[in-house]
This record gives structure tokens, C-alpha cells and sequence, in this order.
């Protein structure tokens, strides 16, 4: 038995650090995804291993069952309806990762396959392979079989991760990492009405992606510290979506927005840049208030733009003006925070030369620039495309989807 999830990435229109102190923050899935194959073995294949599969970067890791289970001992109290992530257990988890000799320069690796372990452990360990209608007799069979599972605990499985998303680039590599892997979890649990013999793609109900979402964000803080949950969210529920102090409101653009996304491919650290910002913050608490309170009020200019209704060209094209101008506060705001870099200044130079506004999307510090395409002028595309190429740089184009949904195929 096996099942595939699979999960979009994400850019940050505004508010991207202001964010994670307050500040309202629009975000739109994009049509890159991350999948997830999860594999159960039969009893011929079964050779008691936990395997996680990276293929994009051709790399397999491997636990025995045995020796998660004596590792953990009873440090696991999780019930997958409640994500959460004691302390005691993740530091048991940490002496599993430190097995597999990562290199100290790998660190997001690292903390990505903690991530990968907690939300295996967690979900699976105690998320009972079984998909039940929450009936009487059901719960019943659930209590019996959770008491089962003190004795099964962990179950062999193969875990294949495949993204089209570039790793440390701004664009929620991570988040849909996490998301598919909570996702595909999730789907043989007891928290899901997903039909396991059932072939072709499924939908999660609203309060099983509420319920996934809460598992990726735990995920996210074992790779990121600190995050304020926009990419996740944006990953789980797709579209667009503003997003403040944990509060979501979905919305649709009334605009052909365009963007054009350029990756720098310069690598940087998620972590550390948003604990630069803090860092700053404490430092500088009033002027970094009144930045926050600008960004929060672009964010929230921003998505009424973009929700209000646009009848002409001419109306789309004084909207795509204001949207620029926002952008161009954002990107300055950014500056003040300390997160942009040489190689998004390259960029930002090279589009203005043909009068486009450009912003970084996500922490910063490399990663992604984002760039506004006009409707008026979109055969520019080809001539930037070649400029970026002079400098390795990696441009692509596409239009936010009016959907990011999070999809599980089963298969037999």
C-alpha cells in the first residue's frame, strides 16, 4: 500500500518578517510542487526499516523499527489529533538524526529530516493505519487499537521526497515539504475520512486541513525556529491569502497578476535571517515599530487592490501602478530590516532598466526576487530572461493558480 501527497510552494507578495512580529502578510501558492510517496511494505518486502528517500539530491537514510522504538522509549505521549513537540522527545530525536553523520554545513538537511522523524513518529506511531468514521463502535475499535499500537509503535515504511521547488530560495520549499509529509501521514491515520482502497486524487474536508496545517507549522519550528506559519499556510490551503497573527482570510485576485521569479541561488539561512530581524528589533524596538506598522499597512493595501474589481485595461493598469509603488515601499522596508543582498540588488537594477519593480520574496538574504509583469508588457519576458542568464542567474515565469489544493493519490 502506498500513497503520494503532494504540496505547492509559495511567494510572499508583502510582509515577509514583519509577519512574525504582528504584521499582516499576503502570500500566494504557486504551481510548483513537493510530493511525498509514502510506502508500506508486505510481508515479503518488509525488512524492518524506516527509509527516507531525498531524490532530488540522491540521498537515502535508514533507521531499524527496533532501534526507533528503544531510542524513544516512552518519550512519545502524541496523539495525532494534537500536534505538538515536547522538548524531551525532540532531543531523543535529535541523537537519531546525529547517527546518519550529517555534516555541520548540512544543517537544513539536518533539521529537515527531524522534521521528516517527529512527524513520522508522531502521526504514525500513535496514527493508527486505519481510516474510521468518528461513530460509536468506532471509537471502540479506536481505543483498541490505539492500545495496540503501545505494542506495534512505528511501522517499516519507504518515504520518497521529490520537489520542482529550489531548496533555500524563498519560495516555502520547507513548508511543502512539511505539508506533503504531514499530508501523506495524516492519510492513513484515524483523523482523515480518506478512502486508503480508493485509486485517484482526494480533497482534505476543511477540519482535516486545519488539523495538517497545525502538523506542518510544528514541522516548520523544528527547521526554522521561530516561523510566523504564512508559508505553511499558504502551502496547505492554496490560493491567496492574508495572513496575521495566525489569522488566515482567503481571498482571489480580480487581476491577471503576473510575476516573474528570479533565484538568485544564492543559499542563505531562514533561521538565522529571522533572528537578525529580532535581534534588530531589540536593538532599535521604536524604529522597527514604526516599520512593522508600514508594512502592515502595505499588506493590508495590497490585498484590497488586488481583491477590488477590475472593469478595462485602463482600471487594471492604475491597480498594476499601485501595486508596484507597494512593492517598491515593501522591498525599502526589507532594506531597513537588514535581509536584502547584493545579488537581489543586482536584480532589482536590472529590472528597473526596463521600468519593472521588483521585491525579494521570503527571508531574504539571496533566495528569490519577485517581479511584476504589466500587461502591457509582457514581451519584455524574453529580453530579461537573457539578461539574468548573463549573470547564472535562474529566471521563470508563471501566473499564481487560483488554487494550490493538496491532493492524495492511493495506490495498491
Amino acid at each position: 500500500m502506498e500513497v503520494t501527497a503532494r504540496a505547492p510552494g509559495k511567494i510572499i507578495l508583502s510582509g515577509e518578517h514583519g509577519v512574525v512580529h504582528g504584521s499582516t502578510a499576503v502570500a500566494s501558492s504557486i504551481g510548483l510542487y513537493t510530493s511525498v510517496t509514502i510506502h508500506f511494505p508486505s510481508q515479503n518486502e518488509n525488512d524492518g526499516n524506516l527509509k527516507l528517500r531525498l531524490r532530488d539530491l540522491s540521498l537515502e537514510f535508514s533507521w531499524s523499527i527496533s532501534h526507533i522504538q528503544e531510542c524513544l522509549k516512552e518519550s512519545n505521549k502524541a496523539d495525532c489529533l494534537k500536534p505538538s513537540a515536547p522538548a524531551a522527545y525532540l532531543s531523543n530525536l535529535q541523537a537519531l538524526v546525529e547517527e546518519q553523520h550529517i555534516p555541520e554545513a548540512k544543517f537544513g538537511l539536518a533539521s529537515g529530516i527531524k522534521a521528516f522523524l517527529w512527524l513520522y513518529t508522531c502521526i504514525q506511531g500513535y496514527g493508527f493505519p486505519v481510516c474510521l468514521l468518528l461513530d460509536p463502535l468506532s471509537l471502540i475499535l479506536a481505543e483498541f487499537l490505539q492500545l495496540v499500537s503501545l505494542f506495534i509503535r512505528y511501522k517499516p515504511a519507504t518515504v520518497s521526497v521529490s520537489s520542482e521547488l529550489p531548496m533555500s530560495s524563498g519560495l516555502g520549499s520547507s513548508a511543502a515539504y512539511c505539508v506533503a509529509l504531514s499530508a501523506a501521514f495524516l492519510s492513513f491515520s484515524s483523523a482523515t475520512k480518506l478512502d486508503v482502497g480508493k485509486q485517484g486524487w482526494q480533497e482534505f474536508e476543511d477540519d482535516e486541513l486545519k488539523l495538517l496545517n497545525g502538523w506542518a507549522f510544528e514541522g516548520e519550528k523544528i527547521i526554522h525556529g521561530k516561523p510566523s506559519g504564512i508559508d505553511n499556510t499558504a502551502s496547505t490551503y492554496g490560493n491567496m491569502i492574508k495572513f496575521k497573527s495566525g489569522n488566515l482570510t482567503p481571498f482571489t485576485s480580480s487581476l491577471p497578476l503576473r510575476m516573474l521569479i528570479t533565484n538568485t541561488k544564492v543559499g542563505r539561512n531562514t533561521k538565522a535571517l529571522v533572528a537578525g530581524v529580532s535581534e534588530r528589533t531589540k536593538r532599535h524596538y521604536e524604529a522597527m515599530a514604526c516599520v512593522f506598522s508600514a508594512v502592515d499597512s502595505i499588506s493590508t493595501e495590497l490585498s484590497e487592490i488586488i481583491k477590488a474589481p477590475a472593469p478595462n485595461d485602463i482600471a487594471i493598469t492604475e491597480f498594476e501602478e499601485k501595486i508596484e509603488e507597494l512593492m517598491e515601499m515593501n522591498q525599502g522596508l526589507l532594506q531597513c530590516m537588514g535581509v536584502s543582498h547584493a545579488s537581489i540588488e543586482t536584480v532589482l537594477r536590472t529590472t528597473l532598466k526596463y521600468k519593472l519593480t521588483s521585491k525579494l520574496t521570503g527571508a531574504g538574504g539571496g533566495g528569490c526576487v519577485i517581479t511584476l509583469l504589466p500587461t502591457c508588457i509582457l514581451e519584455l519576458i524574453f529580453f530579461i530572461w537573457i539578461h539574468f542568464n548573463l549573470y547564472h542567474y535562474l529566471p521563470f515565469s508563471l501566473n499564481p493558480p487560483s488554487n494550490g489544493e493538496k491532493l492524495s493519490h492511493f495506490d495498491r
